[in-house]
């Protein structure tokens, strides 16, 4: 097989049921490996997880011209990145907001509940369209304060900007490009304009938090109050859309770690990491060095794109004992599912509560429940990969 084209058959759909052979490959030939296009592919886990912390790969896509608008926090280095990041967090997590995660968890326990009970024996049901999407949807929704009713137009658009954010080499982007340009125009619209109604008039939402914020030291322009509420209202979703729908494909396969998690509930903590780590949601990160950079021997040149592949770091042997099993056991599990490093996933907290609770009240559906289809059909995006349909049998 030849290493140049890796990123091409990486990204290709006939891939995406099962893209681990390709990355023993890439590890194999690397741990940095050049393709036609100038760009480099690191699937290693120590290489990687360096990149990640160094402040000389960049996130920001302006530093290669490719856009002109200020993007959200997730695409900014410090000291910029920090101080957005910083104000987004401050109704969501500690210091200021300690508790807001875990009061989430009755409600999240209430909408799972909620999904669950039309769900009959003998049933065929979709796991993704029934369950894994409407759960996170609900549930960001719910923290900034979108209304249930609007929340069928938030697929559509996060559906274009997903798309415009995927890794496809060799391929004409101007016409994704521009719809997602469009989706984050109208979405960052409407949630501003939701986010206006609520000034001066505070409801206990993150939304009405970014506006009715007393410090204006600490407020965020009404661009920036776009970009982040687009960004927190996409990335609480999708991400665990996946995690959810990759973890039950997972238990499925795997009768043993299955029957053991059935016995032991206790062990799910440790099995939704394990998750992250054997079938992340998030593929692949793509970083721009700023300067030259030596890795294991290969300059990756300034300017050029870097695309990380973290599933592929995931499954390094040089880091995780036999990598390709999935072990709800498994110690030292300092995976990269969430990324590391400053842009270490924001919602981390979060995605843990939700995918816990979901496995948690579908395991007792599981024990004779099978699959309709494996493999499954998959979404187009190989950097966010999970199911686009799951069908059990329950």
């Amino acid at each position: 097989m030849d290493s140049a084209t890796l990123l091409a058959r990486i990204t290709d759909y006939a891939s995406r049921p099962n893209p681990y052979p390709l990355f023993t490959e890439l590890r194999e030939a690397g741990p940095v490996v050049r393709q036609p296009d100038g760009s480099y592919l690191v699937g290693t886990y120590h290489e990687i997880a360096a990149l990640l912390h160094d402040p000389r790969m960049s996130t920001d896509p302006r530093t290669r011209g490719e856009v002109t608008h200020k993007p959200p926090f997730l695409r900014l280095d410090d000291p910029e990145h920090h101080r957005l990041r910083t104000l987004a967090m401050r109704p969501f997590g500690p210091p200021h907001s300690p508790g807001r995660v875990d009061s989430m968890r009755g409600e999240i326990d209430r909408i799972t509940k909620e999904l669950l009970e039309p769900f009959e024996a003998g049933q065929q049901i979709d796991i993704v369209d029934d369950f894994a999407y409407p759960l996170p949807v609900a549930v960001i929704c719910r923290l900034l304060g979108v209304p249930r009713e609007d929340e069928p137009l938030f697929r559509t658009w996060s559906d274009a900007l997903v798309t415009a954010a995927d890794v496809r080499p060799e391929e004409d982007t101007a016409e994704t490009d521009k719809a997602g340009d469009q989706a984050r125009i109208e979405m960052g619209g409407y949630l501003v304009n939701l986010s206006e109604q609520r000034r001066g008039k505070p409801t206990d939402d993150m939304l009405s938090a970014f506006v009715n914020e007393p410090d204006p030291a600490q407020r965020l322009t009404q661009e920036e109050l776009a970009e982040t509420a687009v960004l927190l209202l996409i990335a609480g979703h999708e991400t665990t859309v996946n995690l959810i729908a990759n973890g039950v494909l997972t238990l499925l396969r795997q009768p043993d770690p299955l029957d053991h998690l059935r016995r032991e509930p206790d062990l799910l903590p440790r099995a939704v990491e394990e998750l992250l780590r054997y079938e992340p949601p998030v593929h692949m990160r793509e970083r721009i060095p700023l300067a030259d950079i030596d890795v294991a021997g290969t300059t990756l040149a300034q300017g050029t794109s870097v695309i990380l592949v973290l599933a592929s770091g995931n499954r390094d042997p040089l880091r995780f004992h036999d990598p390709d099993r999935f072990d709800p056991t498994r110690p030292d599990n300092q995976h990269l599912g969430f990324g590391s490093g400053i842009h270490l996933c924001y919602g981390a907290p979060l995605a843990r509560l939700e995918a816990e609770a979901a496995l948690g009240a579908l395991l007792p559906h599981l024990g004779t429940a099978r699959l309709v289809q494996d493999p499954p059909p998959y979404r187009q995006n190989a950097m966010l990969r999970g199911p686009r349909h799951l069908p059990i049998h329950l």
